[in-house]
């Protein structure tokens, strides 16, 4: 379903999947949780379900903060998700300021992104307080990075130069095996690749 979040028929059925959520991050030590807004179904508006993806926020950002979890929210292209409610950074920082939680922050997805709306290093630059995770996926194909259009080596620099110590999740199919999919990464550990 790609969440539920903006769907206002589901509300108490994501209300109570909140103190799930929080349950299952209390027993794995899970940090942050992801909370996926949805594809929007014919006949609701889109403005609807913006509304009720805020609303839904409100009840649970301060549910997770008094847990200590941090609660995120993904932005999503619409080429492979066609019609998911949340698309770009611009828009997840508007969902973000009108719940108005500072336990809300962006999942900041690499490829998804680029997809959408491209000027990777400034974006992040510009709104990396706002960013506890990212992902990542090179474009087009969604396979690991070195395969497609994204300019990793100077995206990671770049990022590394900011300061930034969060984690930053691969989420892409590789190209060939899994193994020969995690060859990019050797430069990156060194002898702790071994």
């Amino acid at each position: 379903e790609r969440g539920i979040a903006c769907l206002p028929e589901r509300v108490g059925e994501f209300q109570a999947n909140v103190e799930t959520a929080i349950e299952y991050a209390r027993a794995l030590g899970c940090p942050q949780v992801n909370c996926l807004a949805g594809v929007v179904p014919a006949g609701l508006t889109r403005e609807r379900a913006e509304q009720t993806f805020v609303d839904n926020l409100k009840y649970a950002a301060p549910k997770f903060e008094a847990a200590g979890v941090k609660l995120l929210i993904e932005a999503i292209n619409t080429r492979d998700i066609p019609g998911f409610l949340l698309n770009t950074t611009k828009q997840s920082l508007s969902i973000i300021d009108a719940v108005g939680s500072s336990n809300l922050l962006v999942q900041y997805d690499i490829y998804h992104m680029q997809i959408m709306e491209g000027d990777l290093a400034p974006t992040i630059q510009k709104h990396l307080a706002r960013i506890p995770h990212m992902q990542l996926a090179d474009t087009p194909g969604r396979h690991e990075p070195g395969t497609g259009e994204i300019n990793y080596p100077f995206l990671f620099d770049f990022i590394d130069g900011l300061g930034y110590s969060g984690w930053i999740g691969c989420e892409y199919k590789p190209l060939g095996s899994t193994q020969d999919g995690l060859g990019w990464v050797q430069r990156y550990l060194g002898a702790q690749a071994h």
